[in-house]
């Protein structure tokens, strides 16, 4: 059964890392739609500063731009939605399978310290009779001793 036991908690540690990996690679996609908004923000400003240095040749392009800006914005709302949901969940997961791996543990170590509390009490069991049959021999090495004095005590009275 301890076998079994290693082998569940191992089996939950790496689920447990797996989970954290795609965690990681889902934060890593939310930094990037983050970043892109950063720098669509970043591009919009420059159209627009673009547009105000030259009001003739931007009042073409720029409307057209404009209408792609919100589009884009559009685009990176959704799918920051959605990564915030995937993220959530994926914590989610994260959390009950580190609960999971932990109840493998505990009983782990409660099974382990069982086993070492009733390794100590065979030990003092053995340790005790050792202690009493070296009492009794002794006991019974002393009291020939007594009996002879003893007999010799009668004799003298």
């Amino acid at each position: 059964m301890p076998g079994t036991l290693s082998t569940l908690i191992r089996l939950h540690e790496w689920t447990v890392d797996e989970k954290r990996r795609a965690l990681g690679v889902l934060l890593a996609e939310f930094g990037a739609l983050e970043d892109a908004a950063r720098d669509l923000e970043t591009e919009l400003v420059a159209e627009q500063r673009a547009a105000a240095v030259e009001p003739e040749l931007a009042g073409f392009g720029y409307g057209m731009y404009a209408v792609g800006v919100i589009y884009r914005r559009g685009r990176l709302a959704d799918s920051t939605a959605e990564a915030e949901a995937m993220i959530e969940a994926a914590r989610e997961e994260l959390h009950d399978a580190y609960e999971e791996l932990k109840k493998y543990e505990i009983t782990d170590a409660t099974r382990k310290r069982r086993d070492a509390d009733e390794a100590d009490r065979l030990e003092r069991i053995e340790l005790d009779e050792i202690g009493l049959q070296g009492f009794r021999r002794k006991r019974a090495e002393d009291q020939p001793e007594r009996s002879s004095a003893g007999s010799e005590r009668e004799t003298e009275s």
